[in-house]
């Protein structure tokens, strides 16, 4: 996979009438203008891994923004990958409205069209999976890839309320890519094939990639999955749509 430089900086994100919602972005090499990539974070935040989700897709030659979804309940948080950073990611999770997390999607997305992105996609991450795939569902977005998003087919999350998401699969437009792990612990066996199921009935422009012998997070601990995920993703965002 050939990657280039890309630099980095912290934005801050105008959201309806409130606070600005801060964000990561990380522009390729060269004058652009780039198509965009909006990275939802996992429940964590904005941390380091993240960042470097973003560098890496800057690296291909996307305008690369990671919006923090916790800027109303903890603006700037980066949680530790333990325990208790899980817990306190969970307690904010179950403080984010669908309505919310849209307003913020979309603010994103108007960011970068505003920095001269005619197409703009989305890739998410466990939690930010699941929030891309709700993006793809409402918003203008040319394709979206999920990494391992959770919660799709119940409505125990307020964002997954008050329909499950996935019943909004026929709402998608733009192409999408659900890469999943066979043993991920969150995404169960059942639920796997309920989201499959799901977007080959929507259309053929949807993808459905469940790698055998990989968990939940596979992108830090499986470099085989990893490695195959990131060439779809590359292929998925830098392909034009037909």
């Amino acid at each position: 996979m050939s990657l280039s430089k890309s630099t980095s900086e912290r934005v801050e994100i105008a959201v309806g009438d409130g606070p600005p919602m801060g964000g990561y972005l990380a522009r390729p090499a060269g004058p652009g203008p780039f198509p965009g990539v909006v990275v939802a974070m996992e429940l964590f935040g904005v941390d380091a891994d993240v960042r470097e989700v973003c560098d890496r897709l800057a690296a291909l030659g996307l305008l690369a923004l990671a919006p923090d979804f916790h800027h109303r309940t903890a603006p700037g948080a980066e949680l530790p990958r333990d325990a208790a950073g899980r817990e306190r990611g969970f307690e904010l999770l179950h403080l984010m409205t669908r309505p919310q997390v849209l307003a913020d999607a979309g603010a994103a997305i108007g960011h970068l069209r505003a920095l001269g992105s005619e197409r703009v996609s989305m890739v998410g991450l466990s939690l930010g999976g699941h929030l891309a795939y709700l993006a793809a569902t409402a918003l203008d977005l040319d394709a979206v890839a999920v990494f391992y998003g959770g919660w799709l087919t119940s409505t125990e999350m307020p964002f997954s309320r008050p329909e499950p998401t996935l019943a909004l699969t026929p709402n998608i437009a733009g192409r999408l890519l659900y890469l999943v792990g066979e043993d991920d612990h969150v995404v169960l066996p059942e639920q796997q094939r309920e989201i499959a199921a799901a977007l080959h009935a929507a259309g053929s422009q949807h993808r459905f990639v469940a790698y055998p012998g990989a968990g939940h997070g596979f992108l830090r601990t499986d470099p085989a999955a990893a490695a195959d995920a990131w060439e779809r993703v590359r292929d998925l965002l830098l392909r034009k749509q037909q």
